[in-house]
C-alpha cells in the first residue's frame, strides 16, 4: 500500500511527507521526509524522543517512540501542495504506546467495535480570527461593532478574504461543509461540516486548527482558538455530536421515533448520555483543559447576554444550557462543554468510553432537562437533580484525578502525566499576579 500511495502523491506533485501526532495536550509534532522515503516512514522510520515533547511522558533514558503513519487517512495541504500529512500511532518496542492520545481513543473505538457499535462524530468549529492592532487584538471587519454579533452579514462578508479560502480548502479535502457563519462574539466564526467516524473527526479537527491557522497567517491574520479570549464576548466550543451506528447497515441506533421525552432519542442513547453525565465532572479537566476555559463555563458575561455554555453536569432536549443536548430531529447526543482548546483525541476517547459504560450497564438517564438552568436558583439545584460541573481546572483536575474510569481508560502513564501537567498549570496560574489585580488593589488599603 505504501508504495502505491508514494506513487500517487508523486503524480499529484507532493514531494514531502509529514509523520503527525498529537501531543497530551493537543498540539501537533512530527517529522517530515521526501517522498522517497514514505515507504520507509510508513515501517515506523521516524523516531521521536518523549522527553523532549511537553506531553508525551518519557524519560530521557527510554526508547524513542516510533510512528506509524495511517496511510488511509493522509492529507495533502491545501495551502502547500507538495507536502503530505500522515496522522501517526505511536509505538515503543514494537508495542502500541499506551500514552499517546490517538492511540487511547483507538483502544476505545476497538471497545465500541466489541459491543457492535461504530462511533460517529460531528465537530463545530468555534474559533476567532483576528488581526494585530497598536493596541492589543482587533477584528477584522471595522463594522463588527454589535453587542448580539451572531449572523451578522456585513461582518462576516468583511472576512470574504481568508473564509471561502478555509472553506473551499475545506471542501476539497471532502469535508463537505454544509454551513458557516459570523458567531456570537465579535470575530468569531463557526464552519459546520459533515460527521465521519470518531478517529476520521478527531484527525480533521486537529488539522483544522493547522489549516485555519495557516490560511489566517496568508491574509496577514491570525486564528485563535482559546475558550473565553475576551472577558466580554462568547467563547468558543466545540461542540461534540455523537451517536453510534450498526457497522455493517450503517443504521443510527440513536434515533428513535417512539421516544416517551420527545427528543428522538432511542434508549442506548439516554444510556450512552447517563454515563457521560455520570463521569462529567472528571471528564470536564480534558474536554476543558485550561485555566482559561472555566472563564467561558458561566451564566454570564457575554455582551450578547448569554454565553450559551453549560454551568451543569445534565441532559435535556433542544435546550442549549445543558451541558449534553438533543438537538432537534433526535438521533444524536450532543456535548456543549467541549471547548476549542481541547485534544480532540482524548476529549473523544472519554466521552465515548463514559458513554459505553452507560450502555454496558443499562445506566438511567434520572433527570431530563427543559428548563433554562441559567435560571435555576441554587437552593432548588438538589431537588432538580443539578450538579454543577467545575469551576475552576483545579477543581476538574481534582474529580479527574479521583475517578477511576478515567484512569483506566487513560492507563496509568498518561493519566497520571495529565494530573501532573495541569496541577503545574493550575499552580502558575494561581500564583500568578494579574494586571487586573494590580491595578485594583496595590493602592486599595
Amino acid at each position: 500500500m505504501a508504495a502505491q500511495i508514494k506513487q500517487r502523491l508523486e503524480s499529484e506533485g507532493v514531494r514531502y511527507a509529514i509523520a503527525g501526532y498529537t501531543d497530551l495536550h493537543g498540539n501537533l509534532k512530527g517529522k517530515v521526509v521526501p517522498i522517497d522515503h514514505l515507504v520507509d516512514m510508513a515501517g515506523g522510520s521516524e523516531l521521536f524522543t518523549g522527553a523532549a515533547v511537553d506531553g508525551l511522558p518519557q524519560d530521557v533514558n527510554d526508547e524513542e517512540l516510533s510512528a506509524h503513519p495511517d496511510l488511509e487517512r493522509g492529507i495533502v495541504l491545501p495551502w502547500r501542495p507538495d507536502t503530505a500529512l500522515f496522522q501517526s500511532d505511536l509505538y515503543v518496542g514494537g508495542q502500541p504506546f499506551d500514552a499517546a492520545s490517538r492511540n487511547i481513543l483507538g483502544r476505545q473505538i476497538c471497545a465500541a467495535e466489541k459491543l457492535g457499535y461504530r462511533f460517529n462524530l460531528g465537530v463545530e468549529t468555534e474559533f476567532f480570527v483576528l488581526r494585530d492592532g497598536p493596541d492589543g487584538p482587533q477584528n477584522v471587519s471595522d463594522r463588527d461593532v454589535l453587542e448580539k454579533a451572531c449572523y451578522t452579514v456585513p461582518a462576516l462578508l468583511d472576512n470574504f478574504g481568508w473564509l471561502p479560502e478555509l472553506v473551499e480548502s475545506m471542501n476539497d479535502l471532502g469535508w463537505d461543509v454544509y454551513s458557516f457563519d459570523h458567531e456570537d462574539a465579535q470575530g468569531q466564526f463557526e464552519i459546520d461540516f459533515a460527521y465521519a467516524d470518531g478517529l476520521t473527526m478527531a484527525d480533521r479537527v486537529v488539522f483544522f486548527r493547522l489549516m485555519a491557522g495557516e490560511i489566517a497567517r496568508k491574509h496577514g491574520l491570525f486564528a485563535s482558538f482559546m475558550p473565553k479570549p475576551f472577558a466580554d464576548r462568547t467563547g468558543s466550543g466545540a461542540h461534540y455530536n455523537m451517536s453510534l451506528a450498526d457497522p455493517v447497515s450503517g443504521r443510527n441506533l440513536f434515533a428513535a421515533d417512539a421516544d416517551p421525552r420527545g427528543a428522538g432519542l432511542s434508549e442506548i442513547g439516554y444510556h450512552f448520555a447517563a454515563g457521560i453525565v455520570r463521569h462529567a465532572a472528571a471528564i470536564c479537566a480534558v474536554i476543558a483543559p485550561t485555566v482559561n476555559s472555566y472563564k467561558r463555563l458561566v451564566r454570564g458575561g457575554a455582551m450578547s447576554g448569554s454565553t450559551w455554555a453549560p454551568i451543569f453536569a445534565s441532559c435535556g432536549n433542544n435546550n442549549r444550557t445543558n451541558m449534553l443536548r438533543i438537538p432537534l430531529g433526535g438521533g444524536r447526543v450532543e456535548c456543549r462543554a467541549v471547548d476549542a482548546a481541547c485534544n480532540p483525541h482524548l476529549a473523544a476517547a472519554l466521552l465515548l468510553a463514559a458513554g459505553l459504560e452507560g450502555i454496558r450497564e443499562e445506566l438511567p438517564l434520572e433527570h431530563f432537562h427543559t428548563e433554562n438552568l441559567y435560571d435555576v436558583a441554587p437552593s432548588e439545584y438538589a431537588a432538580r437533580g443539578l450538579t454543577l460541573l467545575p469551576r475552576t481546572l483545579e477543581e476538574a483536575v481534582d474529580a479527574f484525578e479521583a475517578d477511576p474510569f478515567v484512569r483506566e481508560v487513560l492507563g496509568e502513564t498518561a493519566w497520571r502525566a495529565f494530573v501532573d501537567y495541569k496541577r503545574e498549570e493550575w499552580g502558575s496560574y494561581a500564583t500568578a499576579v494579574s494586571d487586573w489585580e494590580t491595578n485594583r488593589y496595590l493602592k486599595f488599603f
